[in-house]
């Protein structure tokens, strides 16, 4: 098969599954806001095995954000987010273990931003100290760990036994010996 139609349909696939996730949770609430579980942020491991899988969380976490309504900051740098999170995740193939920190980390450091400064999000003030940024880093972090690292983890470990079939000849060899 062509390397370049395998790479373009591999990163459409990824998108189309972003997408369909973020869809999903956002019916209960959860693909934005304070407290958010954005279920489709597991795919940002799909790197390991696949570089089309970078364009395509891009395009599927922009493309979920406008879908689902997200203001125009969100859209933005919530997908930059994911992208940084998604090139961390390739840069670091050869450090299973830190596979997953990547878009954590990203995650953390933007979208509280986004949620005070865009969405407004009530400030949390604790003795006269304005904690919302730290505070929203803490709870976008545990939904990130949750579906990053937790359930990130374990797609890895689901995939790992079929990444020829799925991925094609490129990700045949693991990058690291598991």
């Amino acid at each position: 098969m062509n390397k370049k139609i395998l790479f373009i349909t591999q990163a459409a696939m990824i998108a189309a599954v972003y997408i369909v996730l973020t869809y999903f949770i956002s019916a209960f609430n959860l693909a934005s806001g304070s407290i958010q579980i954005r279920i489709s942020e597991v795919l940002t491991v799909l790197p390991y095995f696949t570089p089309a899988a970078v364009p395509g969380l891009f395009i599927g976490c922009f493309l979920s954000n406008v879908l689902i309504g997200s203001l125009i900051p969100d859209i933005i740098f919530g997908s930059i987010a994911t992208l940084i999170g998604a090139i961390g995740t390739y840069l670091l193939r050869n450090h299973k273990f830190a596979l997953t920190l990547p878009p954590v980390a990203a995650n953390m450091l933007i979208v509280p931003f986004v949620l005070k400064y865009a969405y407004g999000v009530p400030p949390v003030i604790f003795k006269g100290i304005d904690l919302t940024i730290p505070f929203l880093m803490v709870t976008v972090g545990i939904g990130e760990v949750i579906s990053c690292c937790i359930l990130g983890t374990m797609l890895v470990r689901a995939l790992g036994r079929y990444r020829e079939q799925i991925f094609g000849e490129a990700a045949s060899k693991p990058f690291i010996k598991a």
